[in-house]
């Protein structure tokens, strides 16, 4: 089958890898309809040295079930499936507790021998346990929202959540990238009336108005936290989700958050320590986030995308086959697209 693999910065290829095969009696084959290009993948696009052997790319995708292994009751062959961004058993004592990423016996896609979700099939471990069956056909419109719960919505709310947005905070969304978007739409949902945007993008900051935005800043640095407060009489907002993973990033978090508010952030982290001092100390500052369990998270938010209430997979603007993945990558990294789904 064809795969994605990545062999340096900005070197990404297509190439003939061998087929999936059951291999433990928890294992499913899934043949792949929809992954996509995660604005994580950007960071190894940029900066990963170069190596004479690839590294399998992808860590969202959905797509029909084909095999499963003699331990997998749950699920049959031709049932159309999710797949979290991370794999679990969903039983262990830390599954149990809705934080799928610390499960004792699961895993990440791409390593370690395992298929990325960026090819034409993938071996599944801890199938049951992973994969979430979806009522609908493999034609459906809903596929690219429904990808979305594999990990980018997913991460949007999950920075809600742990920030406790809810009717009564006001929220400071930190990036207008799909992440950001996401949180800007998850924040709506579960009931912020005042979400203010800090991205200088249009496009991206005109969807994000649609799913739920009242301001976009488009200031950075100083100038944007003095803005975000202009907007709040001077105090800043109750919560502030920052969706980057940048210093920069980060700062003006800290400067937008209200006295006794919350920052949760899930942008994958490009510093080292975080810089939080006596005055955050002061004003009761609560740092959280962290990566997503987006398993935790799917049968919550299916009805809504099921039910068009919400449609997060308007964060994809680009398509691509297959064969066009190294384009894609191209188009995420040069901002000439938000988010790239992949129809292999």
């Amino acid at each position: 089958m064809r795969a994605t693999l990545m062999y340096g910065a900005g070197d990404v290829r297509v190439e003939n890898v061998p087929d999936p095969t059951i291999q433990q009696p928890t294992d499913a084959v899934v043949r792949v309809l929809r992954s996509c290009v995660c604005g994580s993948d950007l960071w190894p696009y940029g900066a990963m040295p170069a190596s004479e052997h690839g590294v399998r790319m992808g860590h969202e995708f959905l797509g029909v079930v084909e095999e499963t292994g003699a331990e997998v009751s749950a699920l049959t062959a031709g049932d159309l499936v999710v797949a979290p961004f991370v794999w679990s058993d969903n039983t262990c004592e830390f599954c149990r507790e809705g934080l799928h990423t610390s499960c004792l016996h699961g895993g990440l896609w791409a390593r370690d021998g395992i298929d990325g979700g960026q090819g034409e099939a993938v071996r599944v471990p801890q199938a049951q346990g992973t994969l979430v069956k979806l009522p609908v056909a493999e034609d459906s419109a809903l596929l690219p929202s429904l990808l979305t719960l594999s990990d980018v919505f997913c991460t949007g709310h999950h920075c809600a959540v742990t920030a406790g947005v809810g009717p009564r905070t006001t929220v400071t969304v930190v990036g207008d990238g799909a992440v950001g978007l996401s949180a800007v739409l998850a924040a709506k949902r579960l009931g912020a009336e005042h979400i203010i945007l800090m991205g200088r993008h249009k496009d991206r900051t005109d969807l994000g108005r649609d799913f739920g935005a009242t301001d976009v800043v488009p200031e950075r640095g100083e100038e944007g936290i003095e803005r975000v407060r202009e907007l709040t009489r001077g105090h800043g907002t109750h919560t502030v989700l920052e969706c980057v993973g940048t210093l920069p990033a980060l700062h003006m978090s800290i400067g937008a958050v209200r006295p006794g508010g919350t920052i949760s952030r899930v942008g994958a982290p490009q510093y080292g320590e975080v810089p939080l001092g006596f005055p955050e100390f002061m004003n009761n500052i609560t740092l959280t986030g962290g990566v997503a369990p987006a398993r935790a998270y799917i049968e919550e938010l299916l009805p809504d995308v099921l039910e068009g209430r919400i449609e997060p997979g308007r964060v994809f603007d680009h398509a691509v086959g297959l064969d066009e993945v190294p384009a894609g990558y191209r188009a995420m990294a040069d901002r000439e697209a938000l988010k790239v789904l992949v129809k292999p």
